[in-house]
């Protein structure tokens, strides 16, 4: 499988794994003025790229960078974003400041990673009951802490 990258900027980056098994490949902001962003604040980073995975059974996921969660808490707003392998619009990410201090991205700053996942499409049916488990309809934490 591949992953065919459009740059829809000039200055786009495309996205690199930071080692051969790294499941994430670092995904860049791709800015033309540094954008910062106050505590609490939500800013919608453009990376300036689109992409055609040569595969339709998968979903690309983007998730957080660790590093920029744990050290500076810049996440992001949804947690974890998909993108539909028929998308093609440009790629944004929502970076959410946790913190108490602001955070200045930069162009070519590495905010979020991607991850390839594959994809079941199984058939949606209604039916009038489903089986009985051990569990029922126990909720959070029913099963434990």
């Amino acid at each position: 499988m591949k992953l065919l990258f459009q740059k829809l900027r000039k200055n786009a980056v495309l996205p690199v794994r930071a080692t051969p098994q790294s499941a994430g490949a670092d995904l860049c902001a791709c800015l033309d003025a540094p954008v910062t962003i106050q505590p609490g604040e939500t800013v919608m980073i453009p990376l300036g790229l689109t992409c055609q995975p040569t595969e339709t059974d998968v979903a690309l996921l983007i998730f957080p960078r660790s590093g920029l969660a744990s050290k500076k808490g810049i996440t992001l707003a949804n947690a974890v974003g998909v993108v539909d392998s028929d998308y093609r619009g440009e790629w944004h990410v929502p970076l959410h400041n946790i913190s108490a201090e602001p955070f200045t991205v930069e162009h070519g700053m590495r905010v979020a990673q991607l991850v390839v996942v594959p994809v079941l499409f199984p058939e949606m049916m209604e039916t009038d009951r489903v089986d009985a488990t051990e569990r029922g309809a126990g909720g959070f934490g029913s099963s434990g802490v």
